[in-house]
């Protein structure tokens, strides 16, 4: 479901006056429409609960109805510090001081309600036909984690009656294919208070998920020219000073040891560049060799804010199919066209390939400290990018400050079934890296030259994937990837030993269990299709006789079953 942000902003004011007049002392952040609905930031100085919501909902029902007019005023920026000062809006006032002074300033006022805001709204606050207050969270100010974490309360609206109602089945149907509750009820994965958010702990079915993807990836991205490396999940702080990951994504870190006392320090990796690149500059190169591919099934770590995590979409350990790529400057748009092959063959195989997105990602030249300061090599890497986007005939929409710090990407966008988008693929070129760590190749003519470098991940995250795939098959995973293919019942306990008979010739080639448990075969159907077994195997005394299986009510010979699960699998990959 669409929400029309002009509707929404206007809702997120009426949230903050609601908020306001019932808790006169709470402190105003931001209050933004998203792709969601919308939301609002508070300080309160006491903190609220979920039970909470519905008086204010009662609240903001009171002002809708009144239809007050939203009128815009203009100011300066000193009349505005003024009313911010008054009003003891200390997050308003920082707000303020980061507008550009060519930019206006503006408040937007319902009844004597101000705030601080660019628009747009609705003209009248009676727009909003219907509207409801969804969740209570923490949020950082500004997102980041050593600011004060204050109140965020998400809600959405509607311009026509009815819509909430369709919205609300709407979160009911995307609740029933949400990975965090899949996953769970299907065995791949559990969490722990004690192990620590954002580490989600895999069982049996979710390890051999991830062994099963793995697998495919790396024997395809080998088939592909790529060379395995295997390397540190941690390094002295010296290679990320180098890299320049200390200085700009430190923060993001997990950081042992104390230079203060004079430790060795070391980090957690939270990428697999600065290793791969130590691999290439191990020995001399020829252009002959460019472009040279370096892949790794790599474990990273990085120090997500608990606000942002959700199942396994976003966590603070997780796998991605990294690599790296070496190259001459005329192979960039060879490079990129490859990497962007083997991420469409990947994603179209497993289906994800109908609910993506393009994005160059570049970087913010007002927020320089964020990036390797060079703003010719951000315009040429930036250039390169949008041709190889253009060349390849892909739509896409350019974002300012998306970029990695060494350089701008191509970041592949899915949604998850809340509507929240979410990266699930990079691939950006780097200028930077090569220079800061002195890397080079012999040219045609004998000198010393520096490679360019791409980074890249071919499946992205194989857990962000795993949550990708569970929801769009609302855990119904294709044959060739379920962890169990097969579960082979008996009508009663008399056919056990031919059950295990069928089990042993169909081992070789699937992934089985056998159903031994003196329980009615229809509970245990039941079970197999509440764990999403894709094949079901019966067997009573007339397939026992006859040395024959039940798959969906059709009697075969188990070979006759194993080439049409052959056959299925085939087609599932082709």
């Amino acid at each position: 479901m669409e929400f029309k942000r002009d509707l929404c902003h206007t809702a997120s004011h009426v949230l903050a006056m609601a908020v306001k007049n019932i808790y006169p002392l709470a402190k105003l952040g931001i209050g933004p429409a998203i792709d969601g609905g919308f939301y609002y930031d508070f300080e309160f100085a006491t903190p609220i609960k979920e039970l909470d919501l519905r008086k204010i909902e009662s609240e903001m029902g009171r002002i809708i109805k009144l239809n007050l007019p939203v009128i815009r005023k203009e100011m300066t920026r000193a009349e505005a510090s003024r009313i911010l000062t008054k009003l003891k809006e200390p997050y308003k006032l920082e707000l303020l001081n980061d507008i550009a002074k060519n930019e206006k300033i503006s408040f937007y006022y319902i009844g004597e309600f101000g705030d601080l805001c660019a628009g747009p709204h609705l003209e009248e606050v009676g727009g909003i036909k219907e509207f409801k207050l969804t969740k209570i969270t923490g949020a950082y100010w500004r997102g980041n984690e050593k600011n004060k974490m204050l109140t965020r309360i998400y809600g959405v609206a509607f311009d026509r009656q009815g819509l909430l109602m369709e919205y609300e089945k709407e979160q009911e149907e995307a609740l029933k294919r949400d990975h965090n509750k899949l996953g769970r009820e299907l065995g791949i994965f559990m969490t722990s208070e004690i192990v620590g958010q954002g580490l989600p702990l895999f069982m049996p079915n979710g390890a051999k998920l991830m062994e099963i993807l793995t697998r495919f990836v790396e024997d395809e991205e080998t088939k592909r020219g790529y060379l395995r490396t295997r390397t540190p999940s941690l390094a002295k702080s010296d290679l990320f000073k180098i890299s320049g990951h200390w200085e700009h994504y430190k923060d993001g870190m997990f950081i042992l040891g104390n230079e203060v006392l004079d430790e060795e320090v070391f980090a957690l990796r939270p990428m697999t560049c600065p290793f791969q690149i130590l691999c290439y500059k191990n020995d001399l190169h020829s252009y002959k060799e460019l472009p040279i591919r370096y892949a790794e099934t790599s474990p990273q770590f990085r120090k997500e804010s608990s606000g942002e995590m959700h199942g396994i979409i976003r966590l603070r350990q997780f796998t991605i199919s990294d690599a790296h790529i070496f190259l001459r400057e005329d192979q960039v748009q060879q490079v990129f066209d490859e990497c962007l092959d083997l991420t469409m063959f990947l994603l179209r195989i497993l289906r994800l390939d109908k609910a993506i997105t393009f994005r160059l990602s570049k970087w913010d030249p007002k927020n320089r400290e964020k990036y390797i300061d060079d703003a010719k090599m951000w315009e040429k890497s930036q250039d390169a990018i949008r041709k190889v986007l253009l060349h390849n005939k892909l739509e896409f929409t350019e974002a300012d400050g998306e970029a990695a710090f060494y350089g701008p990407k191509i970041d592949i966008q899915t949604k998850n079934v809340h509507g929240k988008e979410d990266t699930i693929i990079t691939i950006q070129l780097d200028l930077a890296l090569p220079k800061l760590f002195g890397l080079s190749y012999i040219n045609d003519k004998g000198e010393k030259v520096m490679p360019y470098m791409v980074h890249r991940t071919s499946i992205g995250c194989y857990e962000r994937t795993i949550a990708m795939l569970l929801e769009q098959t609302s855990g119904n995973l294709p044959l060739w990837l379920a962890p169990i293919q097969i579960i082979i019942m008996g009508v009663t306990n008399e056919q056990d030993d031919y059950c295990l008979e069928v089990k042993k010739l169909l081992t070789e080639k699937f992934r089985c269990e056998v159903d031994l448990r003196n329980e009615k075969l229809g509970l245990k159907i039941r079970e197999a299709a509440r764990k999403k077994i894709p094949i079901k195997i019966v067997v009573g005394a007339k397939e026992a006789a006859s040395a024959t299986v039940s798959v969906d009510g059709k009697e075969m010979s188990v070979d006759e079953l194993v080439t049409k699960l052959e056959k299925q699998i085939h087609e599932e990959k082709s």
